[in-house]
């Protein structure tokens, strides 16, 4: 059964950073591409960014390009999430997730998904 463990989330003043973690287990991920979602009160889960496994190739949403790095390690079959210059508008809840080869930034594309992480920034 495939398990996504996010952790790093927390309270940052606006311009500060966080690494989010996600530790994925289950299945051999090769040809996978994971995911990072947010959501926050009231509105629907949005997409962050995404890199297939293998490649490495990634790809980000508009609000968060140049500011945040996703990252994967193949060794620990974690990825990561690097959040820099953070703004009260990317106050969340953040999930990883996995699409078992879709890439995309649709929420259906991808079948397992962490718990969620909360990351609050200050302003």
């Amino acid at each position: 059964q495939v398990q996504l463990v996010e952790s790093g989330g927390g309270l940052v003043q606006a311009g500060g950073s966080l690494r989010l973690s996600c530790a994925a287990s289950g299945r051999t991920f090769s040809g996978n591409t994971m995911g990072w979602f947010r959501q926050s009160p009231g509105k629907e889960r949005e997409f962050v960014s995404c890199i297939t496994w293998s490649g490495g190739l990634t790809y980000y949403a508009v609000s968060v390009k140049g500011r945040f790095t996703i990252s994967r390690d193949k060794a620990k079959n974690t990825v990561y999430l690097q959040m820099n210059s953070l703004k009260p508008e990317d106050t969340a809840v953040y999930y990883c997730a996995v699409s078992p080869g879709e890439v995309g930034d649709r929420p259906t594309a991808y079948d397992y998904w962490g718990q969620g992480t909360q990351v609050t920034v200050s302003s």
